[in-house]
């Protein structure tokens, strides 16, 4: 019974000071606090706030769009003496949207955040934590969605730099200084992944904002990203390898097998260009040349190169001798023709094809086994070299 006594007098206790430390807290918003006024105004000096980010979730970057989404939590930290009082002598939480209203807080916004939502469910996610000295930290969830223009001249082998800009928005740098947290001022949740890219490094820094009617502080917090290659090489390079080598087949066909060869020959080439075309499809339309359309351009390349081959051995195969000379007398005068006068020894003089031209078609395709493979792999070298190096 004693110990119920004692944990009711403790619980009685601490209700009793925390609504003490409110009434405390409302007579001194009531009196004389003026909440248009920054803390230190009446010193004639700049109002130095602490920011951190703590970055909840980072959306897949869109290449389209060229943007972002984030889910985060902006804290900011200042002293505010005005809030000092002898009797508030521990920390208060408080999530009430009216006390946000009543003091003074910085004016902050995301000059490149093209969307913005405050979150609301299940409550107003904001909390404001007075400390007996005055400091206050002052935090609210947000989801923004970020633009970040991105040079796509090496996709998908490439690297962005995606930044995050915090600003002020009517205080000039005389009334309000920004400044990041000295230590880890940008924070990652834990086990935060993104799909296709990898996050190599995060760069806090201070940046300017110059306006014709003044200088505004602001702070930036700049992603170094490295795209992840193992989702583009099984569904885009892989795939146009194995069309390119399987275009490769008709130099071990027989050169009398038409049908066979044409056939490969415009199915993997309208393999190839479909290929080509779904991965176009997600991309947006840039002015420059990007490290897939070399890729997708040279593979289409090497496909038609094969089906020409075929249309030049094809036409030299078929290619027939010119028949021997035949002389004739006509009314006194020697006739020269170049048909046999026989027309079966006709006929067969038209199928006869000519040696050289068969063999030279023959030669072409093997010479063709070799060389196609050797400069697609000498290409390839190139190319990872160039990119990836």
């Amino acid at each position: 019974m004693s110990l119920l006594f004692l944990l009711f007098a403790t619980l009685s206790y601490a209700f009793g000071t925390k609504l003490d430390h409110l009434q405390v807290l409302d007579s001194l918003l009531k009196k004389d606090y003026d909440r248009r006024a920054t803390p230190t105004n009446h010193l004639n000096n700049a109002t130095t706030v602490v920011c951190e980010l703590y970055i909840r979730s980072f959306g897949s970057i869109s290449p389209v769009n060229m943007d972002y989404e984030v889910d985060l939590y902006l804290r900011q930290k200042w002293v505010d003496e005005r809030l000092r009082h002898a009797d508030i002598t521990e920390v208060m939480d408080l999530n009430d949207p009216n006390l946000v209203k009543a003091i003074w807080k910085p004016e902050v916004y995301f000059p490149n955040a093209k969307h913005a939502e405050f979150q609301f469910v299940t409550v107003p996610n904001v909390l404001i934590r007075i400390n007996p000295d005055g400091e206050i930290l002052y935090m609210l969830r947000l989801k923004l969605t970020f633009s970040c223009m991105m040079d796509l001249s090496k996709f998908p082998l490439d690297s962005q730099v995606c930044t995050m800009e915090v600003a002020s928005f009517s205080k000039t740098i005389e009334e309000l200084r920004l400044e990041w947290k000295n230590v880890r001022p940008v924070i990652m949740g834990k086990g935060l992944k993104m799909p296709q890219f990898e996050i190599v490094k995060i760069a806090a820094s201070d940046c300017q904002e110059s306006f014709q009617i003044g200088n505004y502080s602001c702070l930036v917090a700049e992603f170094y990203l490295s795209r992840s290659v193992g989702f583009h090489l099984v569904q885009s390079y892989l795939p146009t390898i194995l069309i390119v080598v399987i275009s490769w087949v008709s130099f071990w066909m027989d050169v009398d097998s038409v049908p066979g060869r044409t056939t490969l020959g415009v199915t993997t080439l309208l393999a190839v260009s479909s290929q080509s075309a779904g991965i176009q499809s997600g991309l947006p339309q840039v002015s420059y040349v990007k490290a897939i359309d070399v890729w997708m351009g040279t593979c289409t390349a090497f496909v038609f190169c094969a089906l020409l081959e075929f249309t030049f051995v094809n036409y030299k195969w078929r290619k027939v001798g010119r028949p021997p000379m035949q002389s004739y007398r006509v009314n006194g005068e020697v006739a020269t023709v170049d048909l046999p006068t026989d027309p079966i020894k006709q006929a067969i003089q038209f199928e006869k094809k000519d040696p050289k031209n068969a063999a030279l078609a023959r030669k072409i395709d093997e010479y063709s086994r070799l060389g196609f493979p050797l400069i697609f792999a000498i290409f390839n070298i190139i190319y990872w070299s160039y990119y990836l190096l």
